[in-house]
């Protein structure tokens, strides 16, 4: 029997003197990252997740009879939401696909209701924004700044040296995971394996506000043919855009489903919310479901739908309800990191960033 629930109070979270400074330095590198494929492309991308592989629209319906600790917030009641969601990998510039980077789920929730966090009045959107990997890659946003000024250095540049790298990169983690260890380090840095993204798991790595608890949220394979994609290894080599073609051979006739999943926070020293380098140990506090997301069949990825969803849209997990409130020092960092990058890249492209709005019923 797991442990209790730990309640949310302002008191989990212990702000560094710093920050505001971390904050500073982490805009002013996003920035720079924008503006060098400005510079280079003639188009403003994101600082980070830069490349979509698809773009998709679905529904997210909340499972009914969710005990009361996780019928919180947006699961509170059975209901059935649109949903955006953008699968994504994590560089600055749009790199080919034999370059394997780790790859991202932003999904974004139309219709909700609910106190809004700060910046997002007058919205009624929630986004969960996903990486795959249980754990962020850096403890602080100050640690995570060091590593984003060296990838800075390396935008949109030397792109036969970096296909050369991950080549190696991969067959060296592959060997490392086959004798039963892992590699965050050589994954960053191009070493992920050429997985297929529609059967990932993804994971907020970071915690947020769960209404009167706190935890952490992942979106899983569901469906038979997501499931079956997860032990599937892509053939990248000379395909600039192979996930982005993959998962179009699926979606264009299938269709899916994913599963939306919580780990409640029931130990705040196995569950650090300030430290989000600390996976939170599954054994006894396993992932649940309280939400299915389905994929219909569709287009994932156009020119047109990227116009919309690339150019048009950001996702920031500051977009949302208090209920959802980010939590920590890497989700203090994303609020003004974010804000600011997602309005200087529409201020270049001369397309403001602007958050839908479900259409009516008829």
């Amino acid at each position: 029997m797991p442990s209790p629930a730990i309640f949310y109070s302002a008191d989990v979270e212990t702000i560094l003197p710093d920050e505001a400074e971390t904050q500073a330095e982490l805009i002013e590198t996003f920035r720079s990252i924008i503006e060098a494929v400005h510079a280079d492309t003639g188009h403003a991308y994101r600082s980070v997740h830069a490349k979509s592989h698809a773009l998709l629209e679905g529904e997210m319906e909340v499972l009914s009879d969710l005990p009361a600790e996780l019928a919180q917030g947006l699961f509170l009641t059975p209901r059935r939401y649109p949903v955006l969601a953008r699968i994504s990998t994590n560089a600055g510039d749009i790199l080919p696909d034999s370059i394997s980077l780790a790859r991202g789920l932003a999904v974004k929730v139309l219709g909700v209701d609910g106190e809004r966090l700060p910046g997002s009045e007058g919205d009624s959107t929630q986004d969960f924004v996903m990486a795959n990997g249980t754990s962020f890659p850096a403890p602080t946003a100050k640690a995570f700044l060091k590593n984003l000024k060296l990838l800075a250095k390396t935008t949109d540049r030397i792109e036969w040296g970096k296909k050369a790298i991950s080549a190696v990169f991969r067959v060296t983690e592959k060997a490392l995971e086959a004798v039963g260890g892992e590699s965050a380090l050589l994954k960053s840095l191009g070493g992920y394996p050429n997985s297929h993204p529609l059967g990932e798991r993804y994971f907020s790595q970071a915690p947020i506000r769960y209404g009167a608890h706190i935890a952490k949220v992942a979106v899983v394979p569901l469906s038979a043919n997501f499931n079956a994609l997860s032990d599937t290894e892509i053939a990248i080599d000379g395909r600039e855009n192979a996930l982005r073609e993959e998962v179009a051979k699926v979606l264009a006739t299938q269709g899916g489903q994913w599963e939306l999943r919580v780990q409640l926070c029931r130990d705040l020293e196995a569950n650090p919310v300030e430290d989000a380098s600390v996976a939170w140990p599954e054994d006894d506090n396993p992932y649940v479901p309280v939400a299915i997301i389905t994929i219909p069949a569709q287009t994932s990825w156009s020119e047109d739908r990227a116009a919309k969803m690339d150019d048009g849209t950001s996702f920031s997990p500051w977009h949302g309800i208090a209920d959802h409130r980010p939590l920590g020092n890497i989700m203090r960092a994303r609020k003004p990191a974010y804000a600011a990058s997602s309005q200087f890249r529409g201020s270049l492209n001369g397309c403001p960033m602007h958050e839908p709005v479900p259409e009516p019923s008829v």
